[in-house]
């Protein structure tokens, strides 16, 4: 049956756009790249898009949940197409080389100075919704319906969906039917697209401990209470949750990415703070975990004498972040026409994976429902690829193999063919969604 759907009306048309404006939507791209702004501070990039949407003829809103962007436009009788682009850069120092290289230096959220970096897609992201915002535009006499552009603030770990969504979004603009997105994917060839049916990544929550203990001179550790080792302890126990009391046909990750503690060598510190993040695939694994770290916490305690007042404190970081599911109808669908218009061969299925994006919150189950689908956008140099095909992962360089990651100093897109497979895969989706 999802082979079945109608041959995409005016692919020429959309073709022949995209060739015309490829050229404006490359200096746009690398504008956000050498002009990155950090979480919550997308200032510039959101008044970039608020104004490309209102030249366009959308009715155009900003300050959503910060520096979201919203961008609406009417055009008949039809269902509701809402297409997400996350706008926000990591704090990392790039060392790509590029010609249009950041070298832009700002204060994140803890009042450090760090160098700022596209090093995870979101200027591919922004300039391909700009352009499947104005090629849609350009055509919408091939499509009737409502089309909603999303440009969202903070996603790399700031909840930027949900300040979005408290801020009223399917409350105050129209509540789509089908919400589209992408995501760029350094180990796939630019040109190309992966996909995944079903549960597509995991969900994430980050938690913070806080290990007490009591401190003292370094020279007379048996008059402390040693947090630090406390903590050393905690953090190998704690790999022990996911190798030992999970399931393992369940998908699971623990990471301690935050030890904080001590002011010299020879003080022996009060505390210690810890910084974890939880990856898993269901609420329920999600609740064990965080018990079994509950129980570590106590129990590793216990075991080093310290009493009920100096127990660490669990806290979570944030809300839960769930894992995002791809709705089986709308991928049957969109992958068709993917394939018809980059060619079967670029067009493939890739297994669950562990990273996680706050696009999962557009989704809906209460009624009216939201179907969802989020995809891969290959964006390596293809004659990179070929460069290291015989390398072992071991025998790559620090550089080489930076390319193939996101948030690494060296993570950048190819700029053609990428952002034009961007634009083709989901303008066509939706032309192929709302057409007549």
């Amino acid at each position: 049956k999802r082979l079945e759907y109608s041959k995409l009306p005016n692919k020429k048309q959309l073709k022949e756009w995209i060739e015309s404006e490829y050229p404006s939507l490359e200096a746009t791209y690398k504008h956000l790249h050498a002009n990155p702004e950090l979480s919550l501070q997308e200032k510039e990039t959101s008044a970039l898009v608020a104004r490309e949407l209102t030249a366009a003829g959308y009715e155009v809103a900003t300050g959503i949940g910060g520096f979201g962007v919203v961008g609406v436009l009417r055009n008949g009788e039809g269902p509701t197409v809402l297409l997400r682009g996350d706008m926000d850069a990591l704090p990392i120092t790039e060392a790509t080389g590029l010609p249009y290289a950041s070298t832009v230096r700002a204060t994140d959220s803890q009042g450090r100075e760090v160098g700022v970096m596209h090093a995870c897609g979101h200027d591919v992201h922004t300039t391909v919704l700009i352009g499947n915002a104005l090629a849609l535009a350009a055509l919408r006499e091939h499509w009737s319906g409502t089309l909603v552009i999303v440009a969202q603030p903070a996603e790399e770990g700031y909840g930027g969906a949900m300040l979005m969504f408290d801020d009223g979004l399917y409350e105050r603009f129209p509540r789509p039917d089908f919400a589209l997105a992408l995501h760029c994917a350094p180990s796939l060839p630019a040109g190309t697209v992966g996909y995944t049916e079903g549960q597509a990544l995991a969900g994430t929550i980050s938690l913070g401990i806080t290990v007490k203990g009591r401190g003292g001179h370094g020279a007379l550790p048996h008059t402390t209470k040693d947090p630090i080792v406390i903590a050393a302890r905690l953090i190998l126990a704690l790999q022990t949750i996911v190798s030992r009391e999970i399931d393992p046909n369940e998908m699971t990750v623990i990471t301690v990415g935050e030890v904080h503690g001590g002011t010299a060598a020879n003080i022996i510190p009060n505390e210690v703070k810890l910084k974890l993040n939880l990856r898993f695939a269901s609420s329920e694994v999600m609740e064990q975990m965080m018990a079994a770290i509950e129980r570590e916490c106590r129990g590793i305690a216990i075991s080093a004498g310290l009493p009920e007042e100096l127990m660490p404190v669990v806290e979570r970081a944030n809300d839960p972040n769930p894992p995002v599911y791809n709705d089986p109808e709308l991928v049957g669908r969109s992958t068709a026409v993917f394939k018809r218009v980059i060619g079967e061969a670029n067009v493939f299925p890739i297994p669950l994976i562990t990273a996680s994006e706050d696009f999962a919150f557009f989704r809906r189950e209460d009624e009216p429902k939201v179907q969802a689908f989020l995809f891969w956008l290959g964006f390596t140099d293809p004659e990179f690829f070929n460069s290291i095909a015989d390398k072992a992962p071991e025998e790559l360089s620090e550089k080489e193999a930076g390319r193939l990651a996101l948030h690494t100093p060296y993570c950048y897109p190819l700029p053609e063919p990428t952002i034009k497979t961007g634009v083709t895969t989901v303008s066509a989706a939706v032309l192929d969604i709302l057409r007549k």
